[in-house]
């Protein structure tokens, strides 16, 4: 039997930091499994959860504000180390009696960190020298240390950034560890979770797969599993987990939706009905998506059409398949992150998501999560670790609508045809430059104006497409890939040359925020 990976857990606590999830990310990088709650989470339930640690994360209010957010007292009774982050650290330091009040000056961005007297366990290895960079974001600092405490790091703008008493294991750092702007960041999160936890790492892709192929068997039985299959990493890496768990109890729907990039659809039959020996169930639906589509320009409704017809089709195939008893789907733990803040209004849902909201009612099929727990790039090493091609594992994220979101306005067969091209154009030369894998995203979209150009000696009035590349860590932020002029010359040149309908090409420079990383 499987050792419980389980068993090592750091809970935590959310008080509504944009950095929240790279905390959770940076735990897991330590090997070791955590879950993001609410602040208020109920004291008897964080009892019952079992935390080798907690972490307190950042905030946008004040502790000294009347409604700021606040958790159970006896928290810090628990004699479970708590590692508290900005508002955090803020948080536990007015809880013991010491004092935070406004900054004479916010500190925002980059700030060198100093060592003050002994590092301590959390700051073992942190410091060069008795010095680190770190990425700083506050208005609020602690102006008194509480009784018991000790300063152990600080800056020129904020002599108190990092607080402990190792007789309780509370520390507190007023700086963002988790951000990647804090070069030795996850230095100090491994260490408080490692040495300052006791956790000894045993969230490894190896033990995760063991562990959810176990669950699977479990959960299904003898039954039959259908899944809807995208050619996108996370149905991709479900999809062989669940293959390796119950053979050939799985069967795939493939829905063709005609708005998927150049001869996916070939790939995706290719890689997992002929090398993988799934059973996939291809279904082409190209004339029902833009039926469906024709008129519609708006990008909310357009993917409400696209996921609304997905459901259809997969329920009509569904139906065919008498003897199925659960739908297995690719949620992974930040459609599940996102989707619950929209419910309970502590995110903005800035668009719907394709994979967490439920099934219609009348589909009577018990829901399949497999891969529900993990983060992306948790995802993509147990697809490398389950034999998935490096290419479809690390290719770049794919909107759950397609094309439908890159072709702006109404979605016609011209418009995907020409976007098609030239994204294969536009992807294949960024392979053949060396350029795709320092890229986090890249694609076309095509734009629905015409402009005048010339061609030979004929004047043309045909369409636009941008290029658009950026670099991320967390897909929270990102910034545009500055990609060298000539490499861009000859991409737009090709574009121009081969793709008939384009007499234009752009690039787009923009970052996110404030623009976002896709055009709808």
């Amino acid at each position: 039997m499987s050792q419980d990976i389980h068993s090592e857990k750091i809970l935590i606590l959310d008080f509504g930091s944009q950095y929240t999830q790279l905390i959770a990310r940076r735990v897991r990088e330590a090997h070791v499994y955590c879950e993001l709650h609410p602040f208020d989470m109920d004291l008897a339930e964080i009892k019952a959860f079992g935390a080798k640690g907690i972490i307190l994360s950042g905030g946008p209010k004040s502790v000294y504000e009347e409604d700021a957010p606040a958790i159970a007292e006896e928290l810090f009774e628990l004699g479970i180390p708590v590692l508290g982050i900005c508002y955090g650290m803020q948080l536990m330091s007015r809880h013991f009696g010491g004092e935070v009040v406004p900054a004479g000056k916010r500190e925002f961005g980059h700030a060198e960190l100093l060592a003050q007297g002994t590092p301590g366990p959390l700051f073992d290895s942190f410091f060069v020298e008795g010095k680190s960079p770190v990425w700083m974001s506050h208005g609020d600092h602690v102006e008194k240390v509480p009784a018991g405490f000790e300063v152990i790091a600080g800056t020129d703008n904020a002599p108190v950034c990092g607080i402990q008493n190792v007789d309780r294991n509370l520390y507190g750092v007023q700086f963002h560890p988790e951000v990647n702007h804090t070069p030795r960041g996850e230095i100090l999160i491994d260490t408080f979770v490692r040495k300052i936890c006791g956790c000894s790492g045993q969230w490894t892709p190896g033990q995760i797969i063991e562990d959810a192929v176990s669950r699977i068997r479990e959960q299904v039985g003898s039954d039959q599993v259908i899944l809807g299959l995208s050619g996108g990493v996370d149905s991709s890496v479900a999809a062989a987990l669940i293959q390796r768990a119950i053979g050939d109890q799985l069967t795939c729907v493939f829905v063709d939706n005609g708005l998927l990039r150049l001869g996916e659809g070939d790939q995706v039959m290719a890689t997992f009905g002929e090398n993988m020996g799934v059973k996939v169930i291809r279904v082409n639906a190209e004339d029902r998506f833009l039926e469906g589509l024709a008129g519609e320009a708006d990008p909310e409704k357009k993917r409400k059409v696209i996921g609304g017809l997905f459901v259809d089709i997969f329920e009509e195939e569904s139906n065919k398949l008498t003897d199925a008893k659960w739908l297995a789907q690719g949620t992974i733990y930040p459609d599940v992150i996102e989707s619950a803040g929209a419910k309970t209004g502590k995110a903005h849902n800035i668009k719907s998501h394709h994979n967490v909201g439920g099934l219609p009612d009348y589909m009577k099929l018990e829901l399949l999560e497999p891969l529900r727990e993990l983060f992306k790039d948790e995802v993509r090493a147990i697809g490398e670790e389950l034999g998935l091609p490096h290419a479809m594992v690390w290719r770049h994220p794919f909107p759950g609508p397609g094309l439908g979101v890159r072709i702006l306005g109404e979605v016609k067969k011209e418009y995907a045809d020409i976007l098609r091209h030239a994204d294969a154009i536009y992807i294949e030369e960024l392979y053949r430059t060396g350029h795709y894998d320092k890229i986090s995203q890249a694609f076309a979209v095509f734009l629905p104006v015409k402009s005048v150009g010339v061609m030979g000696d004929g004047r043309t009035y045909e369409y636009v497409v941008a290029l658009r590349a950026v670099e991320t860590k967390d897909f929270m932020t990102a910034g545009w890939y500055p990609m060298p002029y000539d490499v861009l010359a000859h991409i737009s040149s090709r574009i121009i040359n081969e793709v008939k309908g384009i007499n234009r090409v752009t690039y787009d420079i923009s970052s996110k925020p404030p623009a976002t990383i896709e055009w709808e």
